[in-house]
């Protein structure tokens, strides 16, 4: 373990503990941008409360003094079923956090999911992480999709393990601590917004070293230039695929291919049958509709419609390891944390996001130890109970 983390783990158990400082080390509008979600927000607490509620039966008289957490992927072994997961415009939050990100998951040996909208490009991201890079893709759908296979080609060629097409943008969204902020694209540091970063000072103090973001990945297609980049992402970037899309990318790509945000299980048939290998239950992390269900609460209806043909994983309320063990109990084989990861980041600066990843393989070990477990593959043998999940009968 790098020894900077040994005094972190013991500071910052919790990721509540890395909320309150990340709270005054970054502006009030990037703070509002990470935490906040759509409408009145009840999704976000939904999605934690759904995960608490599941509880694991442990089995005792087990020797546990070997556990480990590695989890097979897509063909690679990672140290963990976590993976770090797209979080758009994640320089706005933490200046330089698409580096960091990167650097993290290949020290540590866990997949990041770098996002469309990340704030380097994903030929820069698979040079820094060649061995656990996947690319989340928004459609570009103007020019019959030019854009949108082009970045997909860029990703192939780039060495992108996982390919993720994402489903649960499908309309713009109303985010209130944004619209009260005066947040939005393109992003423009107004007076109000120079005064709270002028008080976030470790925050201008990154951005001083990396410069105000953009949307690297859109720059070849939008031309140079913050707010032309934004205005390109504003107008072209969004909405969710559809099947007849999804159908096209499928036969484009040559590897591993997911859909990312999946709630019904009627979707999740309709992914498998034009031969997507996962599928990730996901509700945007409450972000995007206020009335969804929990992750949690309908990944066992997904689970049971594809879990024998496909690799179902978790997005959505996961900031701990005992959550990954839930979710693994619950059929998934494996998880997506986006908040968590850049929670740590904005309270810790670059070294967050090893602090976090290190924090979850570790709470894994631990919470698998406690229920009577030593490899993540017999995690779906241990007896749950789960008193929100979803029934469609």
């Amino acid at each position: 373990m790098d020894p900077r983390l040994v005094p972190l783990r013991r500071r910052f158990p919790m990721v509540a503990d890395l909320e309150r400082r990340a709270r005054w080390r970054i502006p009030r509008f990037a703070f509002d941008f990470l935490q906040g979600g759509a409408g009145d927000e009840t999704g976000m607490p939904r999605n934690r409360r759904a995960l608490q509620a599941v509880e694991v039966m442990p089995r005792y008289g087990v020797k546990v003094s070997d556990v480990d957490p590695s989890a097979d992927l897509f063909g690679h072994r990672y140290a963990a079923p976590v993976g770090i997961a797209p979080i758009g415009f994640d320089g706005i939050m933490w200046p330089g956090a698409t580096r960091a990100f990167a650097e993290a998951a290949q020290a540590l040996n866990l997949p990041y999911m770098v996002g469309t909208l990340a704030t380097e490009t994903i030929e820069t991201v698979a040079a820094l992480a060649p061995d656990v890079t996947w690319f989340q893709l928004y459609p570009l759908a103007a020019e019959d999709h030019r854009m949108t296979f082009d970045l997909a080609d860029r990703a192939e060629r780039a060495g992108a393990r996982v390919l993720a097409a994402t489903l649960d943008v499908p309309a713009r969204t109303k985010r209130p601590r944004d619209m009260r902020n005066g947040f939005g694209m393109p992003f423009r540091l107004t007076a109000s917004l120079l005064a709270q970063a002028a008080v976030a000072w470790p925050w201008s103090l990154a951005i001083a070293r990396h410069g105000i973001p953009t949307f690297a990945n859109i720059v070849p297609y939008s031309g140079p230039g913050r707010d032309v980049t934004a205005a390109f992402v504003g107008k072209h970037v969004g909405g969710g695929f559809d099947w007849e899309a999804l159908a096209r990318l499928r036969d484009r790509w040559p590897r591993a291919m997911m859909v990312k945000g999946v709630m019904h299980p009627e979707d999740a048939e309709k992914a498998v049958a034009l031969g997507i290998d996962g599928v990730v239950v996901s509700n945007h992390g409450g972000r995007q509709f206020d009335a969804a269900p929990a992750s949690a609460d309908v990944l066992p209806l997904v689970v049971a419609a594809v879990g024998d043909r496909a690799t179902v994983m978790l997005d959505s309320g996961v900031t701990a390891g005992v959550d990954v063990l839930r979710a693994l109990a619950l059929g998934a084989r494996g998880v997506l944390a986006g908040r968590a990861f850049m929670l740590s980041l904005a309270a810790l600066g670059d070294i967050g996001a090893r602090h976090m990843g290190g924090a979850f393989i570790e709470e894994l070990s631990l919470a698998m130890g406690q229920s009577g477990v030593t490899r993540v593959e017999d995690i779906p043998t241990l007896a749950t109970r789960h008193p929100g999940a979803w029934s469609l009968s």
